[in-house]
């Protein structure tokens, strides 16, 4: 066994004796596959999982081994039949099956139990019988085929797990076994993935290299080796060239961070200590702290770009406990421990390769204080001793997972959410790309309703004072597009962002938030500013209803009505027992559209305000008052040629705040 050595796998059976009902948990976590026959695909009939949601709720189906043509969705239990859904049911299958062996594999290890054993040499000839024949298919967006699978990085994932479970049963295979096995399943498929890797930087690259070095590593092959690790695009080259400078993973989504770490991950642990490993680099270490400045007041990380629901949450104990058992660094612990608050510390991970011994102590491991990352294009606000948080994304382009939404924002207060970023659903579903992936469904700018192409913002000024912060940043949609190291689709749409420049000011002070905008808009098309609130829109002057396109995006929209913003407007709005009170104001006028459309998950709505003009300039400003007692009020803006003044009742007490349009410092009197 490649994997553990004879004294360090001693250590990982007396740890599983301390938890005797740790090994029932695995076992009835692959009862899928232990209480039927073995099931093999024998012709290439797996799509992808991401087919795997329903399309009205965008909520993943139930997955039913005994259901493959018949398939459940969990809100309303409508059965879907056919395509997509059948080819996804079998991608659910293969990966259960590669899982299994694995795992069981693990337990015939700690066990000897021969059931543990019989599966997973089944399952590895059965895979070893038909996969040199399997078809290349793919057709998944911005992907590479597969062959058991519609998609390469699904291949490598595959692959992972089935090299794995081998190397844990190899010595009671036959000398015959073994060589069917390498030869027609392990080799196959790292020659496929070695044909398929794309020549650029991206999460799947990782995660097949990761693949191709641990098949290299079990089977002693450096050729598989020396690809993984050091050909251009390999592991050393994806973690010296992936990352933002405060260690970012360029992709820009938290949810995708975590996932390329999750590769480096998966080959390091058969990797350390021999001339392959990149642990000594420094790029780990980034990739393992950045993330964690950006914890928001509740815990989560940001939802930014393409993350599912779920995946914001802070659940990484496959990650941190490997590296917290390679570096000792306290905040590793304290990531640990943070986690084992809500569960018990008898997952895989711990149990094989985590620390004999946690930190005793727990610091506190949402910051406290607001964190400013101009190379990852990330500001998170904060108020210490309170639960308020900002987000503004000024991010670069980040490809493929990316959303067309520089210089949005998300706004936490309370405990909730009032302004989310709503991630997006299952690839597959329709409205990953008709609705989540949207300028127009962020707190963002859209012109035309269209998309944002891709841009690179830029912080124009950046003030941190103990009374407030400005931030000040710039994108501009001028000359050619920016050209990304990585495949992603073709931008459309780009030729009326021609010359647009979106400049957003938020200042941020103790109870309050201003958000001032500034868009220049030379071909005066129909300029939309959104904000999306998660919460009961309670006081807002009436509007008319309206009509509205049925088509695209705006397809989900609904309960549509207009009013004209001309000078100052205060909504309210309420979530349980609190309120967020604002303010609108426009320097010339405006329309202010309400609406509703799909939260995330589509099974109820939150409120959309949309700010629309034709102008070549357009300046609004937004007051969030975030005391919870409704004390400050929006009483008169001057919009002056070089600065705005907003003049504001505060608790009683008058208070005016000029705010400059180029760099400079605001004036705040009291």
């Amino acid at each position: 066994m490649i994997q553990f050595s004879n004294s360090a796998f001693s250590l990982c059976k007396s740890r599983f004796q301390a938890y005797p009902n740790f090994i029932q948990a695995i076992r009835e976590d692959n009862e899928a596959i232990l209480a039927w026959p073995v099931l093999v695909p024998e012709t290439a009939i797996a799509t992808w999982n991401l087919y795997y949601f329903c399309p009205e709720h965008g909520v993943r189906l139930n997955w039913d081994r005994q259901s493959p043509d018949a398939h459940c969705c969990p809100v309303d239990g409508k059965i879907w039949r056919g395509e997509p859904w059948d080819g996804a049911w079998w991608r659910g299958l293969n990966g259960l099956n590669a899982k299994a062996c694995y795992q069981l594999g693990l337990l015939w290890q700690l066990t000897g139990d021969a059931e543990y054993l019989g599966k997973v040499r089944e399952i590895l000839l059965g895979y070893a019988k038909y996969y040199p024949d399997y078809e290349v298919h793919g057709g998944i967006p911005c992907n590479g085929p597969g062959k058991a699978n519609a998609q390469t990085l699904c291949e490598a994932n595959c692959h992972l797990d089935f090299a794995l479970g081998y190397d844990f049963i190899r010595d009671a295979l036959s000398l015959e076994e073994q060589r069917y096995i390498e030869q027609r399943l392990l080799r196959e498929g790292a020659d496929f993935l070695i044909a398929h890797r794309a020549r650029q930087l991206h999460n799947h690259e990782v995660k097949i290299s990761a693949t191709v070095g641990v098949i290299g590593l079990i089977l002693g092959d450096t050729d598989y080796l020396e690809f993984a690790v050091n050909s251009e695009y390999g592991l050393r080259y994806q973690l010296e060239h992936g990352l933002l400078e405060e260690g970012l993973w360029f992709e820009g989504s938290v949810h995708y961070h975590f996932y390329a770490l999750q590769g480096f991950c998966a080959f390091e642990k058969l990797a350390r200590g021999t001339r392959w490993s990149l642990l000594p680099l420094p790029g780990y270490q980034k990739m393992l702290d950045f993330p964690l400045d950006l914890l928001l007041p509740d815990g989560t990380f940001p939802p930014i770009n393409d993350c599912i629901t779920g995946q914001q949450v802070l659940t990484h104990s496959h990650i941190y406990e490997f590296f917290y058992g390679e570096y000792g660094k306290p905040r590793y612990g304290a990531v640990l421990n943070t986690i084992y608050q809500k569960q018990p510390r008898n997952n895989l991970d711990a149990l094989l390769y985590g620390a004999s011994v946690l930190p005793d102590v727990t610091p506190v491991l949402v910051p406290v204080d607001t964190t400013h990352a101009p190379g990852a294009g990330l500001s998170v606000l904060r108020q210490p001793g309170s639960d308020q948080a900002l987000l503004l994304k000024h991010s670069p382009f980040g490809g493929e997972h990316d959303h067309h939404d520089r210089l949005g924002i998300i706004l936490f207060n309370q405990g909730h959410h009032w302004l989310p970023d709503l991630g997006t659903t299952g690839y597959g579903a329709p409205a990953h790309y008709q609705y989540y992936k949207n300028s127009v469904t962020h707190n963002t700018l859209s012109i035309g309703r269209t998309n944002q192409p891709p841009a690179v913002p830029l912080v124009i000024n950046w003030q941190q004072e103990p009374a407030y912060s400005w931030l000040q940043a710039e994108v501009s949609w001028s000359g050619a597009l920016v050209q990304l190291d990585s495949h992603y689709p073709p931008a459309v749409d780009t030729e009326i962002w021609q010359g647009v420049v979106f400049r957003r000011n938020i200042l941020w002070l103790a109870g309050m938030a201003v958000d001032v905008v500034e868009v220049e808009n030379p071909h005066q098309q129909a300029l939309d500013f959104t904000l999306h609130v998660d919460a009961s829109l309670a006081k807002c002057p009436p509007g008319e209803a309206c009509q509205w396109p049925n088509q695209g995006v705006d397809a989900y929209f609904h309960s549509v009505s207009c009013r004209p913003l001309n000078g100052l407007m205060p909504l309210n709005f309420h979530h349980e027992d609190k309120q967020l009170p604002l303010w609108l104001a426009s320097e010339k006028e405006t329309s202010l559209y309400t609406a509703l459309a799909p939260a995330n998950p589509a099974t109820r709505d939150i409120n959309y305000l949309v700010v629309r003009s034709n102008q070549a300039r357009c300046r609004l400003a937004t007051l969030y008052d975030l005391s919870g007692r409704n004390s400050i009020s929006l009483t008169d803006v001057e919009w002056q040629p070089e600065s705005v003044v907003l003049h504001i009742n505060h608790g009683g007490a008058r208070q005016v705040i000029t705010l400059p349009w180029n760099k400079g410092i605001p004036q705040i009197i009291n």
